[in-house]
């Protein structure tokens, strides 16, 4: 067991389709390897303050705000855990609150993982990326350990054949 590169991948999913992507890079690794996986949403706290400030929701619901939305973290690593690409895989499912690339780091630390698969992209802004960087370069340069950025391929998507199986991929 100790001589088993990557023994626990790291897989911090927004739930867009670049991480999905990197969700099944990491399934497939995982298998090589043999690791255990470890799949991290983070709530991000800063996104709500924000949203809170502009008003665009009320302070006073921020706590059902949070249920809400760890709820549907729930769901989503429910769907994703569903794929054919996860069978067979030892995956455990973490949700945390606040900043994701603090919180990723900061899982990165406590849980000593070997390797980060992660989307090169996701659901940041475009002004936050261009003043401070996307959560996957910010991740790189503080995770002290091996991360693997997984674009989105470029393929259409023609249909899912079943729910939870891999699409069927043509190329464009």
């Amino acid at each position: 067991m100790e001589g088993r590169l990557f023994q626990k991948i790291l897989v911090p999913v927004d739930y867009s389709p670049c991480s999905e992507e990197a969700f099944r890079v990491a399934m497939s690794m995982a298998r090589v390897f043999q690791s255990e996986v470890i799949l991290l949403h983070v709530v991000d706290t800063k996104t709500l303050l924000a949203l809170n400030t502009l008003g665009l929701a009320l302070p006073s619901e921020e706590t059902q705000q949070k249920k809400r939305l760890r709820h549907q973290a729930r769901l989503q690593a429910r769907r994703l855990l569903s794929f054919d690409d996860a069978k067979g895989v030892g995956v455990r499912r973490l949700l945390a609150e606040g900043s994701p690339f603090i919180e990723i780091a900061r899982t990165v630390r406590t849980e000593k993982i070997g390797l980060v698969v992660m989307g090169s992209y996701g659901g940041v802004g475009e002004i936050d990326r261009m003043f401070f960087g996307s959560t996957a370069e910010r991740v790189v340069r503080t995770a002290g350990c091996p991360v693997l950025t997984v674009p989105l391929t470029h393929t259409i998507f023609s249909q899912r054949t079943t729910a939870g199986s891999r699409p069927k991929e043509t190329r464009s």
